[in-house]
Parts: C-alpha cells; sequence; structure tokens
C-alpha cells in the first residue's frame, strides 16, 4: 500500500521501519530532518512537508505529541487536509484528546476523507519490535480494510468503537499504567525501607495476583537505576491532561489520577520530564531518601 507516515520520534520511526519490511511504500516527513535518515536506510521517501509526504496517498499516518499538532498538521495552513485525495484514509495514532480526534474526523468527513484515531501501547520496545497493542476508533469497515496494515506494527488491533473510542481506550489505559507503576515505586521503597531486599520480594511476587506487564518491564529498570525512556514522564503527563480533562467535562473526578498526576508533575519540575515513567520511583527516593537500586 501506498503510505505516508508523518512524525517519526521514539515510537514512529520504528512504526515506520515495520511497515518498509512488510513491504509497503512509504513517504515520510518529520520537522526534526535528522529523524527521517534511519527510515530512508529503510526505504522510506523523504518529503519536504507533511503535504507532500500525504499527496497521492492511499493511507496517511500520523505519530504525533498531541492534539495541537496533529490538529497544525492535519487542519493548519499547508495542511496535509488538502494534499490527501478524495477516498484517502487517515489514522492517527497520536496519543490526544477524544473530542480532538472526533473535530479533525469531522472536518475531513467534509472531503470525504474516512479518518481512525489508533494509539498505541507497548512503548519503544514493543513499536521497535512490532508487537504494539492498537485501539482503534472509527467506521468498522474502514477499520476492516486498515487492519492488515496496522498489524504490521502490532500483535493486536483491536476495533473499539466510534470515532474517539481509541482514544479513550488509551486514556484508560494510561490510567491503569501509571497508577500500577506508582504502586510498584511505593511498594518496593517500602520494602527496602523495611530492610527487606527489593530484588527478592520482586521475585517473589511477579508470578501472584500482583504481577503484571508493567511491573516485569518496569521494576527492573527501577532496580537497575536505569530510566532511559520507552516512554517519557513528559509524554505520560500529557496523557492522564488528557484523561483528567476528559473525566472532567463529563462531571466525573479521578482522584487516583490526578494524585499520581502531582507526583509526575513535581518529577518534571525537578528535571525528570526526559526520563522514563519509571522514573518515577525518584519521587519515593527523595521522600524516603531510600533508593531500591541495587
Amino acid at each position: 500500500m501506498k503510505i505516508g507516515f508523518i512524525g517519526l520520534g521514539i515510537m514512529g520511526k520504528p512504526m515506520c521501519k515495520n511497515l518498509l519490511k512488510a513491504g509497503h511504500e512509504c513517504t515520510i516527513y518529520d520537522i526534526v530532518e535528522e529523524a527521517a535518515r534511519e527510515a530512508v536506510g529503510a526505504g522510506a521517501v523523504k518529503c519536504e512537508s507533511a503535504a507532500q509526504a500525504a499527496s497521492g496517498r492511499e493511507l496517511v499516518i500520523t505519530m504525533l505529541p498531541n492534539s495541537p499538532q496533529v490538529k497544525q498538521v492535519v487542519l493548519g495552513e499547508n495542511g496535509i487536509a488538502d494534499a490527501m485525495d478524495e477516498g484517502c484514509i487517515f489514522v492517527d495514532m497520536s496519543s490526544i484528546a477524544p473530542l480532538a480526534s472526533k473535530e479533525i474526523g469531522a472536518a475531513l468527513a467534509g472531503r470525504n476523507i474516512e479518518m481512525l484515531d489508533a494509539p498505541v501501547s507497548g512503548g519503544e520496545p514493543k513499536a521497535v519490535d512490532g508487537t504494539l497493542s492498537i485501539m482503534v476508533g472509527g467506521k468498522k469497515e474502514v477499520y476492516d480494510k486498515v487492519k492488515e496494515v496496522l498489524l504490521c506494527m502490532g500483535s493486536s488491533a483491536v476495533y473499539c468503537g466510534e470515532l474517539g473510542a481509541g482514544n479513550t481506550t488509551k486514556l484508560a489505559n494510561q490510567i491503569v499504567v501509571a497508577l500500577n507503576i506508582a504502586a510498584c515505586a511505593e511498594a518496593f521503597t517500602l520494602s527496602k525501607k523495611a530492610g527487606v531486599d527489593p530484588e527478592l520480594v520482586f521475585d517473589a511476587i511477579r508470578g501472584g495476583l500482583a504481577g503484571s506487564t508493567v511491573m516485569d518491564a518496569k521494576v527492573p529498570m527501577m532496580l537497575d537505576g536505569n530510566d532511559k525512556p520507552g516512554f517519557k514522564i513528559d509524554l505520560h503527563i500529557k496523557d492522564l491532561k488528557n484523561a483528567l480533562e476528559t473525566g472532567h467535562g463529563m462531571g466525573m473526578g479521578l482522584p487516583l489520577t490526578a494524585q499520581v498526576m502531582e507526583m509526575m508533575q513535581q518529577l518534571a519540575a525537578d528535571g525528570f520530564g526526559g526520563k522514563d515513567h519509571s522514573a518515577l520511583v525518584k519521587y519515593y527516593e527523595k521522600m524516603t531518601g531510600e533508593s531500591i537500586r541495587r
């Protein structure tokens, strides 16, 4: 398939490379010129603008930081809305506010362009492996047309409902991940403070009910003091902000989410915004003076 791919950051670049490995033809664009280098080496064609990357494509994918960037790229001056052909399918794989997805989709519908919101979960390792979990919102018949393409980037691509449902599902995912990381950081700091080796606690409980994918992925990073970003604290703050705004817009409080948001905001203020979200353990280090690092 002829695909335009816009946004080649930590996640976008390996996702695009997996599309190329599967035999798809990709034109690419990123505002950071060097970000495109690896994708070009893998066979992508570099373009000078997002509009150029979207022109003449059957499918256009964006993987951008947040709602304002997606709106600008799609609907702004020289946006891809004017470059995409009628009948093209637009898939936004960024994690943005569900309302923003609906606004963009409504604008594109008037141009006979179908949209799906299809945010992902799994971080950089799963983006590289092509084993992301993809959550999709939009028309079911449009999802059916591109499902096999999505599965070049993920091990699952689950249809969640109408446009915006993908990002609503992603917000639920990000709440669960954030609270799980915070719970791990708190529990293992408690064990260290009580004089019990956190590594032994991890080995003892990971196979029981407390065990989780988050625990298996993030606790070893905490123990190693490895905060190289697979998913940055700043990005998780963005997702939790969208979750809180969505909840408040429906009159629903999210007290646990709000608490972890405050913890992440404090870490960002202390200079850890660019670190992996597992660095949430540093909040407890600062609070207790105890480190769980090996």
